[in-house]
């Protein structure tokens, strides 16, 4: 279950922990949708009581991808706010609790509302190919474990063993089943093979091994003999095959209704043309099946009745969706990741993985032109090394873009561009130690315009520098002139690759800094890895003045880019920060958490404070603790708040 208690997560997330329930907890409503969504949870909980407007509109928030995924919202309401329950209701709520209630009562509202998911769940996914398919093996106690839907499939015993699974198969899959376990636990974490199984057909079975947690979890798919999906699915799936209809239900869509902007995916298979041609056009066209039945999982899963899936032609796919982008991001990782796992071409194995790019609709955008950003992210994302997802330059891309390079200046001016504070918080105390200063156009017609694209109009405008400029200036008398709440905190500023390039930038800024009265010994100053690559000396000596000077400094989105050894030996550093993705790779793979236990280890051997951007769950939280991370900044504890918001936070 998830749960938003603005007061009482951690009771209510104990009460329902000790009945067995898995908690995924909230006490702020920002970035709610995502973590539920993200954390697969069938009942969102929302504690509505004593604030009843923060209720309403978190319940809003959470309302759509409650019911797109066919789970169900439990409210609670404070006795007497009737008038509320109506409200919560229109929000997406399915159940109600009034307090005071017992825990027992709590629980059994819990368990009410886990039924009507349930029965939703059947309705939503009808048909054996959505059916959950998988098994998992502890190793320590021998213990084989299968999902309903497998063990029905095969009809085996309620407790399997390993032995008796395998004489199901002939001699020569046991043959490539035991090779596929030896493979895996010995050279690698991850692996597939394919066999028959009578009854079933051919199936192929997509192996993990996690060698801390001791189990081997199984993911089982059915190829060849699997069934269509079924009409409830298909109708989910808007019905739309071929490249001609998708186009028109893009025009139909820009063109009848303007409530909610519509995404378009792209992703194109990796290296199928390998294989089509090693294997042939009858491997291929299974394949190509297989691979769009996957992104039709994907797709009904995460965005449910709001999308269409086509195929554009040759290994291409399309879905387009007017869901919130929130769900749409979470629906590309979701198909990245079906896409990786291995593919079984006649009696070989096919790895293919995918690129992916999204653009989403701005007002001038008809099909063709949303068509051919789509296109142009795609195209981003195959000349990358490592991204597999690209996203269009929003509103229009580089039209706006030259827009907002004429609009820069006056915007300036005017005080248009401000700043928030993202808190930087304790891991061990959880207590907040200090904040980043982010910048924010708050444009009239295109809503807030965060510091990517901002920085891409300076640089179009030629005002690098004066934006930079007006940010420190800003960022430092706001701090300087905070309340006696926040006069503990660090600022962190980023300096950008222009700033690092000014002859005599160290004296201009640290005169600045001075000018503000905010102390020296409070700040923090920021670097990306693309602003240092340019000259690594001037960087090293610019970073060697202000530690001099009593300021500390960090590298910022350590793991991206141009990451380099080179960096931690040369320059004077007092922090570094693990970029989000990188981040959030503690909950991954056992060879994600190797990689992030090595950048750890490795910057706390040399004496750096180690920050974590983008942590999102308690889940992450928990794993960089685990592995020496000591401040993290990201939406599990805020979203970058004004000051206002932050001193109520700290309150």
């Amino acid at each position: 279950m998830f749960l938003l208690s603005f007061r009482h997560r951690d009771e209510l997330a104990s009460i329902a922990a000790g009945a067995g329930w898995q908690v995924v907890a909230a006490r702020r409503a920002g970035g709610g949708e995502r973590r539920f969504l993200s954390c697969g949870a069938a009942v969102a909980v929302v504690d509505a009581r004593g604030a009843t407007a923060e209720g309403i509109a978190a319940t809003a928030a959470l309302g759509g991808a409650v019911e797109a995924n066919g789970g169900a919202l439990l409210t609670l309401v404070s006795r007497g706010e009737n008038a509320s329950i109506t409200a919560l209701y229109d929000a997406g709520a399915t159940h109600f609790l009034a307090s005071p209630f017992s825990d027992a009562e709590f629980l059994q509202a819990l368990r009410f509302a886990a039924r009507h998911a349930e029965r939703m769940a059947r309705e939503w996914h009808t048909g054996a190919v959505f059916e959950p398919l998988g098994w998992r093996y502890t190793i320590a106690d021998r213990f084989l474990a299968l999902t309903p839907g497998l063990a029905a499939l095969l009809a085996c015993p309620e407790r399997p063993t390993v032995r008796g699974i395998l004489r199901l198969l002939d001699r020569d899959d046991r043959v490539a089943a035991m090779a596929a376990f030896r493979r895996m636990t010995q050279a690698r974490s991850a692996t597939a093979f394919a066999h028959d199984f009578d009854g079933v057909g051919r199936i192929v079975q997509h192996l993990q091994f996690d060698p801390v947690a001791g189990k081997i979890d199984g993911v089982v798919e059915p190829l060849g003999s699997t069934p269509e999906p079924a009409a409830e699915v298909r109708e989910a799936l808007s019905g739309a095959r071929d490249a001609g209809s998708a186009r028109r239900w893009i025009t139909r869509h820009l063109g009848e209704d303007a409530s909610a902007p519509l995404h378009l995916l792209l992703i194109a298979l990796n290296r199928f043309e390998t294989v089509n041609t090693a294997y042939g056009r009858v491997a291929g066209d299974a394949l190509l099946r297989s691979a769009q039945t996957r992104v039709n999982d994907a797709v009904v899963e995460m965005l449910g009745r709001d999308a269409l899936v086509a195929r554009m032609g040759g290994s291409t796919f399309m879905v387009a969706t007017q869901a919130p982008r929130v769900r749409v991001d979470l629906a590309a990782e979701r198909i990245a990741a079906a896409l990786t796992r291995p593919f079984v071409s006649g009696d070989t194995i096919a790895v293919l993985g995918c690129r992916i790019g999204l653009a989403e609709a701005g007002p001038q955008d008809d099909a063709a032109r949303l068509l051919r950003r789509a296109s142009e992210a795609l195209a981003e994302a195959r000349e990358s090394d490592s991204a597999t997802l690209r996203v269009a330059e929003a509103y229009g891309g580089g039209a706006t873009i030259d827009r907002l390079a004429v609009e820069l200046h006056h915007a300036i001016e005017r005080g248009d561009i401000g700043i928030l504070f993202q808190p930087q918080v304790a891991v061990t105390t959880g207590q907040i130690v200090g904040v980043e200063a982010l910048a924010r156009w708050q444009h009239a017609t295109l809503g807030t315009i965060g510091a990517e694209m901002l920085f891409a109009a300076a640089q179009r405008a030629d005002l690098e520098i004066g934006l930079s400029d007006h940010i420190q200036q800003l960022a430092l008398s706001l701090a300087a002139n905070w309340p006696e709440t926040l006069g503990e905190l660090r600022l962190s500023l980023n300096l950008t690759a222009a700033d690092i390039a000014r002859p005599g930038f160290a004296d201009v800024f640290l005169d600045r800094v001075d000018a503000s009265g905010f102390p020296r010994t409070r700040l923090t100053l920021e670097i990306t890895e693309s602003g240092l690559i340019e000259d690594l000396g001037i960087a090293a000596a610019l970073l060697s003045l202000f530690r001099g000077a009593g300021c500390r400094t960090a590298i910022d989105d350590f793991g991206t880019g141009y990451s380099s050894l080179a960096y931690l030996k040369a320059l004077p550093l007092d922090y570094l920060k693990i970029d989000k993705k990188l981040a959030q790779d503690i909950t991954g793979s056992p060879r994600d958490r190797i990689v992030v236990r090595g950048v750890i280890d490795m910057a706390r051997s040399l004496g750096l404070t180690v920050i974590a951007e983008g942590v999102e769950t308690p889940e992450q939280l928990e794993g960089l603790a685990k592995e020496g991370c000591q401040i993290y900044q990201g939406f599990l504890c805020a979203e970058p708040l004004t000051e206002e918001a932050l001193v109520a936070l700290l309150a």
